[in-house]
């Protein structure tokens, strides 16, 4: 994330909230690029509030962003991995899915002793009131 510059809480909000009429049901899946833009604007909006190389976050194929502070890994497949699908990322951000239940349901991947994003989840500023 290092020469990015910050992702603002107003453009993490827009992108994910073209994609919630999908979320809830309500609308068919949303066109590839919004879908993406949503993905990639939440897992880098959570690596730049959660610095660090220690857990590779995946959402294939739309992105994978190294987050949370620890030890640094350069080769290989990482120790601790996260992976999940859009739909379940974009639930897991916004509040509608707990991290628990995900990970119980299989929805989510998590190795390693790090991977636990739990804490980080929802993402604060998509919660609704």
């Amino acid at each position: 994330m290092a020469g990015t510059a910050p992702i603002p809480a107003e453009e993490l909000r827009a992108a994910v909230d073209a994609v919630r009429p999908w979320l809830d049901g309500a609308a068919e899946q949303p066109p590839r690029a919004v879908l993406g833009a949503a993905v990639k604007t939440s897992t880098r909006w959570l690596a730049q509030q959660v610095p660090g190389r220690s857990v590779e976050l995946r959402v294939p194929p739309h992105v994978a962003v190294q987050l949370v502070p620890g030890p640094r890994h350069t080769r290989g497949t990482p120790p601790n991995v996260v992976e999940t699908d859009a739909a379940t990322w974009l639930r897991l951000a916004t509040g509608a899915v707990s991290w628990a239940d995900a990970v119980a349901e299989g929805r989510v991947s998590a190795s390693g002793n790090r991977a636990d994003l739990g804490e980080f989840l929802p993402l604060r500023p998509l919660t609704r009131p």
